[in-house]
């Protein structure tokens, strides 16, 4: 009799039992799937469409609520941890005591800024004056020749500064008439004479005539030439409107 050796038993583990389920169960709910599909359909719909596998364990069985809620506890776990190791540490919060130092450093230089932009900036100096061109000298008082010409144009200068009116032909002809040209002429015959005021000078004028009409800025003198022409030249201007207008004894 022929010897035949007999295969040795194999011992079946844990982690063989669990694999072994599952691929009978995969083949179950394959075939079942297979069964039920009808054989005329092009497609399935999502009823047609086979059994959510569950979920097992490591001993192969399905998992129960409270393995899934330890699984969960543990996932949270896990991420609690990766997410305490990832979280950035704060930034330090600067010495209280430097920042007041820095402040009160800056408090002074800020005071002498604003000291500064208090002032009044000062202005610029003055650009100095342009001297002034001298003033050109006065004309030197114009000379006049001291005869009857002469003095007829120095009074007639001086009615024209007073506004009294004549002219050289009218002066020139009752000088001529009254004293022939003679400054120190007197009428010692006449009714003023009489009177005991005679006629005296160019224009044979009369103490208180003179005294009446005598012109400012001539000498106070009834025979000075220049002061008996205007004195005369003014009295005639009021009585007769000018000498020119005078052609005898006046």
């Amino acid at each position: 009799m022929p010897n035949f050796a007999l295969p040795r038993t194999v011992r079946l583990t844990r982690t063989h039992k669990v694999s072994a389920a599952l691929v009978a169960t995969a083949g179950c709910a394959a075939a079942l799937a297979f069964t039920a599909a009808p054989g005329n359909a092009a497609t399935t719909t999502a009823a047609d469409a086979p059994a959510v596998v569950k979920p097992v364990g490591a001993n192969g069985l399905p998992l129960t609520a409270k393995d899934r809620a330890d699984d969960g506890k543990q996932a949270r776990a896990v991420a609690s941890s990766v997410a305490g190791g990832l979280k950035v540490a704060p930034a330090e919060k600067p010495d209280r005591a430097a920042e007041k130092q820095d402040r009160a450093a800056e408090q002074p230089a800020n005071r002498s800024i604003e000291r500064k932009a208090l002032v009044a900036p000062k202005t610029a100096p003055k650009a100095p004056k342009t001297p002034k061109a001298p003033k050109a000298p006065k004309a030197a008082p114009k000379r006049y020749a001291n005869n009857l010409d002469g003095w007829i144009r120095e009074s007639l200068a001086i009615m024209k500064a007073k506004g009294i009116p004549g002219s050289y032909e009218g002066l020139h002809r009752n000088i001529m008439r009254e004293s022939a040209g003679d400054p120190n002429a007197v009428n010692d015959w006449d009714i003023n004479a009489i009177n005991g005021v005679p006629s005296k000078g160019l224009l044979q004028v009369i103490q208180p005539t003179f005294d009446a009409y005598h012109v400012s800025g001539t000498p106070h003198k009834l025979t000075d030439p220049i002061a008996n022409i205007t004195a005369a030249a003014n009295y005639a201007a009021d009585r007769y409107g000018s000498i020119d207008n005078v052609n005898s004894a006046y």
